[in-house]
C-alpha cells in the first residue's frame, strides 16, 4: 500500500505512450507522467516517486520533490485564493490547498505562512494548515543534552528564534548565543541544550561540552596550518572577528584556544596566535 503525500519506491507494470504505470498495491495501478520519467526506465525497475492526488482525485506519481511532504512544517508562498482556500506554490505541478478554516488569518497572494502538511481524514488528499499549534508534538521531549535535531526558523521573539525541532517540537536559540542572522523558513542543524522543568527547549547552533571545543580546536589548527602558522586573531578580538574566522563564539573561541595552549600545540602572543615550532 502505497503512502500519499510521501515519497514511495514503486515497480514499474506497465509502459504507455503517455508514460509509466506503477504497482500501487492492492490491485491499484499510478500512473507516472512521460515528463518525470526517468531515462532508460523500463518495466521491471523501481522508481522512487512521490504519490499525490490530481484534479480528479486519481492518485499520481511525480519524480519531481515537492517543498514539504505529509507531516512537515514548512513556509510556502501563496500563489492564488478562492472561494475554496489559498493555494499555495508547493514546487510540483499541483498547488497545496490551505481551506479557509485552516487559516489564522485571511492568506493574500505574494505572501508567505509558515503551514504543517497533512492528510485530510475525510477525503485523504493532500491539503495544508496554517494553524501549526495543533500539530506540535505535546508529549514530554525525550532529548539528550548534546543530541544533533534538524530546525527550521519559525518566529522571532524578544529573546531570540523561535525554531521547530525534528518537525514535532518548539524550541528556542538565543540571540546572544547566535552570530548569524537567521531568516524565517530556512533549516538548520541545531543541538539540543536543556529541555527545562517547563518542557521548555534550549537550543545551541553549536555543539556541546568538550566536543565544542574540540571540534573548534581542529578548525583552528587547520586555519594556522593554511596561515603559514599564525593568525592575527586573539581572546580580545572582536566577537564578530572571531565569527568570520572560525564560525564560533568569543567563547568557545577562548575555550578552544586554552585547550590548544595546555597542549603545548599553539602560543599565545599579543597580536595573535602561533603554532609551536614543534608543531
Amino acid at each position: 500500500m502505497v503512502n500519499v503525500g510521501k515519497y514511495n519506491t514503486l515497480k514499474v507494470i506497465k509502459a504507455v505512450d503517455f508514460g509509466l504505470y506503477l504497482d500501487g498495491g492492492e490491485g491499484k495501478e499510478i500512473l507516472l507522467p512521460t515528463r518525470y520519467v526517468p531515462k532508460e526506465a523500463k518495466v521491471g525497475d523501481e522508481i522512487e516517486v512521490f504519490i499525490y492526488h490530481d484534479n480528479e482525485g486519481r492518485l499520481i506519481a511525480t519524480t519531481a520533490r515537492p517543498y514539504a511532504t505529509v507531516g512537515e512544517f514548512q513556509f510556502m508562498e501563496v500563489k492564488d485564493v478562492n472561494k475554496t482556500g489559498a493555494f499555495l506554490n508547493w514546487g510540483i505541478m499541483k498547488d497545496l490547498l490551505v481551506p479557509f478554516k485552516e487559516q489564522k488569518k485571511a492568506m493574500r497572494p505574494g505572501k508567505w505562512y509558515l503551514v504543517y502538511i497533512r492528510l485530510d481524514h475525510v477525503t485523504g488528499r493532500i491539503m495544508a494548515s496554517a494553524r501549526i499549534e495543533k500539530f506540535l508534538n505535546n508529549t514530554l521531549p525525550q532529548y539528550e543534552r548534546g543530541e544533533e535535531v534538524d530546525l527550521l526558523v519559525a518566529d522571532e521573539t524578544e529573546l531570540g528564534y523561535k525554531v521547530i525541532i525534528n518537525n514535532q517540537h518548539t524550541g528556542l536559540v538565543y540571540y546572544d548565543e547566535t552570530f548569524q542572522r537567521l531568516e524565517k523558513g530556512e533549516h538548520i542543524k541545531g543541538y539540543i541544550k536543556e529541555v527545562r522543568e517547563d518542557e521548555k527547549i534550549d537550543v545551541s547552533l553549536m555543539p556541546l561540552g568538550y566536543q565544542k571545543v574540540e571540534g573548534i580546536a581542529g578548525t583552528i589548527l587547520t586555519a594556522l596550518k593554511a596561515q603559514g602558522g599564525y593568525i592575527a586573531v586573539h581572546d580580545k578580538s572582536e566577537p564578530d572577528v572571531i565569527y568570520a574566522l572560525f564560525r564560533c563564539s568569543k567563547k568557545a573561541f577562548k575555550q578552544a584556544i586554552g585547550a590548544l595552549y595546555k597542549q603545548h600545540l599553539i602560543t599565545l602572543e599579543e597580536k595573535g596566535i602561533r603554532l609551536t615550532s614543534s608543531n
